[in-house]
């Protein structure tokens, strides 16, 4: 009976080790998240934790995140997409004026906004897919031209304001049932409904998944630590919704992205197209002889890129109500930043949407902490670099460690 309660433990021990060992990355980027709000929460006397912040703080992640569920998928199938910062001010500069100059209705100027973005991918997804041009030198050209069609475009100057319906994109909040309809603040009915839901939805899905992998002979986490493992992300889940439950509820943009989240991380998870993207990214001459249709598949993703970008240059122009000609600058870096720090590995093969996300929360607390001690942009930057560094330093030698 003690060998039998003994060699329980110690597979419960091998399997926990197991799964620290495997996931040390994306254990570390939360650690470094909750460090992140500590330091700032003290440094700040308490003002980066309040509600008014944080909401503030989600609305800023936003359009960096979206572009963040693209960038994973171009980094894990072994390229990379430095033009994204343009492109989101040259299609936010296009909607603006669409409906600015010309009167273009919100539903239109969406529309035909996305359209562009995916017009762009495949113009830059042709050069690399079948032109054989490095990513990196054809979104580098990207990134060049669409900052200088952007100043033409603008002409230099502020193009405003949008309509109501188009500002909502980046600044609007999703509307109360029944408590306090007219509230700016206090309990949000709707946004606690929708909280509930996704905490019940991440439960479902993780017994769903353990069913699943009992049912086919693999190895689980032991009961005592799947139970914990459940209860400290669903308490994560909650933290990061009472924020939004006890100011002024849901943010459009955060819904917006909670979509993308969810369909990406079905795309990725479960189904072909997304194994074939890591299959890509981790060893292309592999793929090739499996007959995975690389170019194909390349074009497909440098597509999604430019339509998130897009949909990024929407959520920005509307958080601003207004087109300008510096509008994305550096967002690339941002947006890079985040997919390393988030777990995904630098070589390809390796990431995950929900990690991108978190690492866009990171840099966006970063950028909001700094705002919020009157840091001066020089120092912002040089910061943010060091942390682009480290993290590619810490991608690197986890791998070392685990080979």
């Amino acid at each position: 009976m003690s060998r039998s309660i003994d060699g329980q433990a110690s597979a419960s021990m091998q399997i926990l080790q197991n799964q620290l060992k495997h996931n040390v990355r994306q254990y570390a980027m939360f650690i470094a998240l909750i460090g992140i709000g500590i330091i700032f929460t003290v440094l700040t006397n308490g003002i980066f934790l309040s509600p008014r912040n944080l909401s503030n703080l989600l609305l800023q992640t936003s359009f960096i995140a979206i572009l963040s569920v693209g960038m994973v998928l171009v980094i894990v199938g072994g390229h990379i997409d430095l033009s994204v910062g343009s492109i989101v001010g040259f299609t936010g500069a296009f909607a603006a004026i669409l409906q600015v100059n010309y009167g273009y209705s919100t539903l239109t100027v969406v529309v035909l906004t996305l359209g562009l973005g995916a017009v762009i991918g495949v113009w830059q997804g042709f050069w690399i897919a079948y032109r054989l041009v490095p990513a990196f030198i054809v979104t580098l050209a990207g990134m060049l031209i669409f900052r200088g069609a952007l100043i033409a475009l603008t002409g230099g100057q502020t193009i405003a304001p949008l309509e109501p319906a188009f500002r909502a994109i980046g600044q609007g909040y999703i509307p109360r049932l029944f408590v306090n309809t007219e509230a700016t603040s206090g309990f949000h009915d709707l946004s606690f409904i929708v909280a509930l839901l996704a905490i019940a939805g991440f439960i479902f899905f993780e017994m769903k998944t353990r069913l699943r992998r009992k049912r086919h002979g693999f190895s689980n986490l032991p009961v005592p630590l799947f139970v914990a493992k459940i209860v400290a992300v669903a308490a994560m889940l909650w933290m990061f919704f009472s924020v939004m439950v006890n100011y002024r509820g849901i943010p459009y943009s955060i819904m917006i992205l909670m979509a993308l989240v969810l369909l990406f991380v079905y795309i990725t998870n479960n189904t072909t197209f997304g194994r074939h993207v890591y299959a890509i990214g981790g060893n292309r001459e592999a793929a090739l002889l499996s007959g995975i249709n690389i170019k194909r598949k390349t074009m497909a993703i440098f597509v999604i890129m430019g339509a998130l970008s897009g949909l990024a240059g929407l959520v920005f122009t509307a958080r601003l109500n207004s087109a300008t000609a510096s509008a994305g600058n550096l967002f690339e870096l941002d947006t890079i930043a985040a997919v390393f720090i988030g777990g995904t590995s630098m070589r390809g093969g390796e990431g995950t949407i929900v990690g991108a996300i978190v690492g866009a929360l990171v840099m966006a607390s970063l950028n909001n902490g700094m705002g919020l001690m009157n840091v001066s942009s020089e120092y912002q930057l040089i910061v943010k670099g060091l942390i682009l560094v480290l993290a590619v330093w810490f991608d690197i030698s986890s791998r070392s460690n685990n080979a």
